[in-house]
C-alpha cells in the first residue's frame, strides 16, 4: 500500500470515528428526551426556588441529556413564558455547563470494555418493546453510550498513526502558535457538530495521542466551551427577547471566563502536567475545572447579571409578538407525543384567531368600519404565519419514529390548520373585499337580506366552533353531526337565494343594488363551511364512518330531489 493510500485510510478511519461519536451523543440525547423528557422538565421547574437548587438541577438534567444545549433551549422556553425567574434560569445554565463537562469526564474514563455490554443490553431493550415504550428509549440510551465508547476506541486507533505524520504535525504546530485561531476553530467545530461533548472527547483523544501539546489542548477546550454557549444563542435568533436572555447571559459569562483564562493557558498547562495526578485526560479535567470556576465566579451574581442583560435587551412592544406561535416548544421535538400535544394547542390557538376573523367580518358587514377591515387583513397575515410555523414544526416531528396513533393525530392537525388557513384566505380575499366594496359604493342591505346573511353567518360560525370541538375531543358523534350539517347548509343556501330573488322580483331597490354582493357573501360563507366540515374527515375516516356518512348524505339528497320534483309537478299550471 502506498503512503498516499495509507494516509487516505487513516483519514477515513478518523472521519468515521468522529461521525460515530457525534451520532452516538445525539442518540443518547434523543433517548433521554423521549424516556425522561417530561420528568426532566418538571424537575427544572420544581428545583428553581434558590440558585443552588437551580444549579444542581441544571447539572443533573444535563448529565442525563448529554447536552447543555438541550437544557439551555428548555430553560429559555420556560423563561420566555415567565415560568422561571431570569436569575434562576442563569443559575440552571451554570449548572448545565458543569453537567456537560462531568458527562464528558465520566465517558472518557477507561470504560472501553463496557461498550459490548451496553450494546447488547440496549439492543435487547430496543427490540423487545413497543415503539414508544420507555424501556425502548432506555435501550436507545444504552446503545448510544456503547457506541460512544466504541467511537473513542476507534479514534484512539486512528490518531496514533497521525501522531507520526510530519505533515499533520506541521499543521497542528501552526495552530498551536496562534491561540486565538485555535480557539475560533474549536468554536466553529462545536457549532457545526452541535455537541461540545463530542468535540471535547475528540480533543482529549488527540492530546493523549500526542498530536498537539497540552497548551493547545487547553486552548481548544476553551474554544469548545465557548462554542457550546454560542449554539443556543444562534438557534434562537428569531425568538422573543425574553426567551433569548438566559442563553445570552450564559454566553456572556463564558466569554468573560474565556477572556480571563486564555492568556494564562501556557503556564496553566505546565502547572497541570506537574501535578502528581496528571495523566492523558488533562484536557477533560481542565474542562471540568473551567466550568467549576465559572460557577464559583458567577453563581453569587446571577441576579445582577440577569438584570444587566434584561436592561440591555428590553422587551419590544410590537404587533409581531401577538402573532408569534405560543406553544411550539422546540425542546419537545424528540418526544413525538409531547410535540404533537404542543402542535395541537397551537392549532386550537390558530382556530381561535380564525373565529375572531369570522366574527369581525360580520361586524364589518353591519357597521361599515374600514379600520376593522385593515385589522382583518393583518389578522390573516398572522394566520398565515402561525400556519407556516405549525407546518414546519410538524415536518420536524414527522422525522421521528411515530406510532400509528401519532401518525393519525399528525394528519388531523395538518387537516385542521390547512382548512383554517383556507378559511382565513376566503375571509380576507373575498368577504373583506366584498364588505369594502359595499362601503365604498355606500350600499345598504335590506333588513331581510341582512337578517339572512346574519343567520347564515351564525350557522357557519357555530359549525367552526363545533369543528374545533371535534378536533379537540375526537368524538365520533360530534364528527357525524358536523358532517350532517353540510346538507343543512345547502338547504339554507337555497332558501336564502330564493328569498333574495323574491325581493328582486318585488323590485326592492336595496336588494337590486346589493344583489351581486349578497349572493357572493352567501357563496363564500358556504365555501367556508365546506372547509369547516372537512376538519372532521380524518376522525370519521379513522372509524371507517366517512364512506357510510357520504352514502347516507347521497341518499338523503336523492330523496329530497325526488320530493321537490313531485311537489313541482303537482303545482297547478306546471
Amino acid at each position: 500500500m502506498t503512503t498516499n493510500d495509507s494516509a487516505t485510510m487513516i483519514l477515513l478511519h478518523l472521519a468515521g470515528g468522529v461521525a460515530l461519536l457525534i451520532w452516538s451523543v445525539r442518540l443518547v440525547r434523543t433517548g433521554a428526551m423521549r424516556a425522561f423528557g417530561g420528568s426532566l422538565r418538571q424537575a427544572l421547574q420544581s428545583f428553581t426556588r434558590n440558585r443552588f437548587a437551580a444549579f444542581g438541577s441544571g447539572a443533573l438534567v444535563t448529565i442525563v441529556l448529554q447536552s447543555s444545549t438541550a437544557t439551555t433551549l428548555l430553560v429559555s422556553s420556560f423563561a420566555g413564558r415567565k415560568l422561571i425567574a431570569p436569575a434562576m434560569a442563569l443559575a440552571v445554565l451554570l449548572g448545565a455547563n458543569l453537567g456537560t463537562s462531568l458527562a464528558a469526564f465520566v465517558i472518557s474514563m477507561d470504560l472501553g470494555w463496557l461498550w459490548g455490554l451496553c450494546l447488547a443490553i440496549g439492543v435487547a431493550l430496543y427490540l423487545g418493546h413497543e415503539a414508544m415504550d420507555r424501556a425502548r428509549n432506555i435501550g436507545r440510551i444504552l446503545v448510544g453510550i456503547g457506541l460512544i465508547l466504541l467511537a473513542l476506541i476507534e479514534l484512539n486507533a486512528a490518531a496514533a498513526p497521525l501522531a507520526q505524520s510530519p505533515t499533520f504535525r506541521t499543521l497542528l504546530t501552526a495552530l498551536a502558535s496562534e491561540p486565538l485561531l485555535a480557539a475560533l476553530v474549536a468554536v466553529a467545530a462545536t457549532w457545526l457538530t452541535h455537541s461540545s461533548i463530542a468535540v471535547i472527547l475528540l480533543i482529549a483523544t488527540f492530546a493523549a495521542s500526542g498530536l498537539f501539546p497540552p497548551a493547545t489542548a487547553l486552548t481548544l477546550v476553551i474554544g469548545a466551551n465557548l462554542g457550546n454557549a454560542l449554539i443556543p444563542v444562534l438557534d434562537q435568533l428569531g425568538s422573543p427577547v425574553a426567551q433569548r436572555r438566559a442563553a445570552i447571559a450564559n454566553f456572556a459569562t463564558r466569554l468573560l471566563l474565556a477572556a480571563a483564562v486564555l492568556p494564562f493557558v501556557a503556564p496553566l498547562s505546565g502547572w497541570l502536567l506537574a501535578l502528581p495526578s496528571a495523566d492523558a485526560r488533562v484536557a477533560i479535567e481542565f474542562h471540568v475545572a473551567l466550568n467549576l470556576l465559572g460557577a464559583l465566579l458567577f453563581l453569587p451574581f446571577v441576579g445582577p447579571v440577569a438584570a444587566l442583560v434584561e436592561r440591555l435587551m428590553p422587551d419590544r412592544e410590537t404587533a409581531e409578538a401577538e402573532v408569534a406561535p405560543r406553544y411550539l416548544d422546540p425542546n419537545a421535538l424528540d418526544s413525538p407525543t409531547e410535540a404533537l400535544a404542543c402542535a395541537m394547542r397551537e392549532a386550537l390557538h390558530l382556530g381561535d384567531r380564525v373565529e375572531r376573523m369570522l366574527r369581525d367580518t360580520m361586524t364589518l358587514l353591519e357597521k361599515d368600519e374600514l379600520k376593522l377591515s385593515r385589522a382583518i387583513a393583518e389578522a390573516d397575515d398572522g394566520v398565515d404565519s402561525i400556519h407556516e410555523a405549525i407546518k414546519l414544526y410538524l415536518v420536524r416531528v414527522s422525522r421521528n419514529e411515530l406510532s400509528d396513533e401519532e401518525g393519525r393525530r399528525l394528519l388531523e392537525i395538518i387537516t385542521l390548520i390547512t382548512n383554517l388557513e383556507h378559511i382565513g384566505d376566503i375571509i380576507d380575499k373575498n368577504l373583506r373585499e366584498l364588505a369594502e366594496k359595499k362601503i365604498r359604493k355606500r350600499y345598504a342591505f335590506s333588513p331581510e337580506g341582512l337578517a339572512e346573511i346574519r343567520d347564515f353567518h351564525q350557522r357557519v360560525a357555530s359549525g367552526l366552533g363545533l369543528a374545533l370541538n371535534v378536533f379537540a375531543t375526537r368524538d365520533l358523534a360530534l364528527a357525524r353531526q358536523l358532517f350532517a350539517e353540510k346538507a343543512t347548509m345547502r338547504d339554507a343556501e337555497r332558501r336564502a337565494t330564493e328569498s333574495h330573488f323574491e325581493r328582486l322580483r318585488d323590485g326592492r331597490p336595496e336588494s337590486i343594488e346589493t344583489s351581486a354582493i349578497h349572493l357572493d357573501i352567501i357563496r363564500d360563507l358556504k365555501r367556508i363551511h365546506g372547509h369547516v366540515a372537512s376538519i372532521g374527515y380524518p376522525i370519521l375516516e379513522s372509524a371507517n364512518a366517512l364512506r357510510e356518512s357520504r352514502l347516507m348524505e347521497t341518499k338523503e339528497a336523492r330523496a329530497r330531489q325526488e320530493r321537490e320534483t313531485l311537489v313541482s309537478a303537482a303545482q297547478p299550471g306546471r
